[in-house]
Formats: C-alpha cells, sequence, structure tokens
C-alpha cells in the first residue's frame, strides 16, 4: 500500500470547518463533475450550460463501475477495515456544504483509531503506483466535506482499485491538494454561472471515445 507524508496541521482542520448546510437553493457541483472537467472543461459546458447528458450508461466501464459499486454494499469486507486500523465505517454516506458549493456520495467514511476520519473510493481500474490527478482530487474534495461535516480532522483518504483484487491506496494530503480542489471547483462555477465556452483538452486521445466528439468543434 502507497504511503505519502502530509503537512496538515490541527489548526488547518479549524480554518476548514464551518456551520453552513446544504439547501436547494445553493448551487451546487459533485466530484464527479470535477473529474469530467478535468478529463476535458468542455465536459462542463455541454453538460451544464447547453444541458445536454453524456448518455454514459453506453460506456462499459461506467457499467462495470456502478456494477461494483453495487456489489460493495452488499458485502462487509472486515479484512479491509482491519488493514487500515478502521473501527467504524458509513457506507454510501451522503454529504454536502454549502461553502465549497459541493455535494456527493462518499462510498465509505472509516472512522480510524487514532480518531481521525478517511474517505475510502472504489474504482473499477487496476492499481498502479501512479496517483492519477483525477482520483486524488477527488478524494481530496471528499475529507474537505468529511471535515467541514463531521468536524473531525482527515490526514489521509484510500483508494480502492478493484481489477486485480481490491488493491488499496494511501494517500496523504497536502495544503496544495486542497486549494488545487477549491481552486478547481471555482473554475467549474465559473464556467456554469458565466456560460463561457472553455478551451478542450490538449490530450487529443481523450477526444476519440468521447460523447461529444460529433458537436465539439
Amino acid at each position: 500500500m502507497e504511503r505519502e507524508e502530509s503537512n496538515i496541521t490541527k489548526s488547518d482542520y479549524d480554518i476548514l470547518t464551518c456551520t453552513d448546510f446544504d439547501t436547494e437553493t445553493t448551487p451546487m457541483i459533485t466530484p464527479s463533475e470535477v473529474i469530467e472537467h478535468l478529463y476535458c472543461p468542455r465536459f462542463t459546458f455541454f453538460i451544464n450550460c447547453l444541458n445536454i447528458p453524456q448518455h454514459e450508461e453506453q460506456r462499459y466501464k461506467v457499467l462495470k463501475g456502478r456494477e461494483l459499486h453495487e456489489k460493495r454494499e452488499k458485502t462487509n469486507v472486515d479484512y479491509l477495515r482491519k488493514r487500515l486500523n478502521c473501527v467504524d465505517k458509513e457506507i454510501s454516506v451522503y454529504i454536502a456544504s454549502k461553502s465549497l458549493r459541493v455535494r456527493g456520495v462518499i462510498d465509505e467514511v472509516l472512522h480510524l483509531s487514532d480518531g481521525t476520519l478517511s474517505p475510502i473510493d472504489y474504482k473499477y481500474t487496476e492499481y498502479t503506483d501512479f496517483t492519477f490527478q483525477t482520483h486524488r482530487i477527488q478524494s481530496a474534495l471528499y475529507a474537505l466535506l468529511i471535515m467541514e461535516n463531521y468536524r473531525k480532522p482527515v490526514k489521509r483518504g484510500y483508494i480502492c482499485y478493484a481489477r486485480g483484487g481490491f488493491k488499496v491506496k494511501e494517500i496523504l494530503y497536502t495544503k496544495k491538494d486542497f486549494c488545487y480542489a477549491k481552486d478547481t471547483v471555482n473554475e467549474i462555477l465559473e464556467v456554469i454561472e458565466k456560460g463561457y465556452f472553455p478551451k478542450k483538452t490538449g490530450w487529443q486521445l481523450r477526444c476519440i471515445d468521447c460523447c461529444y466528439r460529433n458537436i465539439c468543434v
């Protein structure tokens, strides 16, 4: 299991917590939308400004990912809890922040033996030593949501890669992770609120399997 270093102090958690609550009148985005934006900013425009759905149910990996989450909810993986020094866990936790303007469902919120909490996210992909930027920022957003709502420190998160035997990677958060996550959310909200057409991804290979490739110019 990969380990990293964190530079978050206790005082940082006090700054991150607040008492705002989710309301239906507050426009919010999800961590999944953040991942889509990082994959290509034009996803944000097509989905939120033009209201053109992805029809993602046709994509194989998305379908397998949904099957994985359904299977996880029906399976109690006690061995994983012991490995991570987990004393309790909550499954499929809906959580939102009015201040961050982010809402979503965390696969699991782990209560660790040291008094901290951690999100764990399940991915239908194979484990690699490299941590994808999208996986790291999604985990950091979950950490911010947990800190604000539970008012407890979150020093690390976990990603469980299902393909190849449910191998787990640990991510120790830094201040840079949280700042980058917040900046990305603000960038997405700016596109939605101003309705401008952002530049597309610089990675042309991503366009091959894109559901918007026929209307994106």
